[in-house]
């Protein structure tokens, strides 16, 4: 066998090639056509925000990327692989990890053992690093998840995801409805994972929030990409996009 003939290992990437390329999507709920043509891609090491109005498509983008929405249609690759048959666990494995916007951890489990629930793969967190980038969740460790408040809920998510050693992490809202001083420790974790050679795909209303944080942006609006603003577009762009968010 040729080395040219080998097959990449899923979630590596030739330089220049997008780690994860989303072409023409369409998704459906029931009979409604929810997804219109999205195109989109993440770079190796990139934070991407999806940004626009509750309802316009982002979650359900987030959820086809994971195979959790199944009705749909187009090409979704990952490391250069096609996954967008694949369902929502084989996904998982091949290296993207999804935060929702609900959180899903385990009430009836303390802190400690949703940490240590999941498995920790190679590169993933261990739960000490956890307790290192939260401090709160070492001194909340034995409180079981419903006791937790909405802010720290949302650090054990993230971190819980983290152990299985993701390339790309999917975040939904991170910052919703939580205190400023937490979605500052939230803002700074993305920013670690960055430097660290994560990639990141975030859904955020934010504006301040996703675009201190992300390279690209796209717009959705009524299911479709309108627009996509680059960082150093911003303040240039700023008017439309608050445009773009408002009610």
């Amino acid at each position: 066998m040729t080395a040219a003939s080998v097959s990449p290992t899923p979630g590596t990437v030739p330089p220049g090639t997008p780690l994860l390329q989303v072409r023409d999507l369409n998704a459906y709920y029931g009979q409604s056509h929810v997804l219109h043509g999205v195109n989109l891609h993440v770079n190796p090491g990139e934070v991407v925000s999806l940004i626009g109005r509750n309802g316009a498509g982002k979650t359900t983008t987030l959820k086809s990327i994971m195979g959790v929405l199944r009705s749909r249609t187009g090409q979704i690759t990952f490391g250069g692989q096609d996954i967008a048959r694949l369902p929502s666990h084989k996904v998982a494995a091949r290296g993207l990890a999804w935060v929702p916007e609900e959180r899903a951890i385990l009430g009836t489990l303390s802190v400690k053992e949703n940490l240590e629930l999941p498995p920790a793969r190679s590169g993933g967190w261990t739960t000490e690093r956890a307790y290192e980038a939260f401090p709160v969740l070492r001194e909340r460790g034995h409180h079981p998840g419903s006791k937790l408040s909405g802010g720290e809920q949302q650090m054990l998510a993230i971190v819980r995801v983290l152990r299985s050693g993701p390339k790309l992490l999917l975040l939904d809202e991170p910052s919703e409805g939580l205190a400023p001083v937490i979605v500052q420790a939230i803002g700074r974790i993305i920013a670690e994972l960055q430097r660290e050679g994560l990639s990141v795909l975030l859904v955020e209303q934010n504006l301040k929030f996703a675009t201190r944080l992300a390279d690209r942006h796209y717009v959705f609006v009524d299911g479709e990409v309108v627009d996509e603003v680059r960082r150093e577009d911003v303040p240039a762009r700023q008017a439309d996009l608050l445009r773009y968010l408002s009610v």
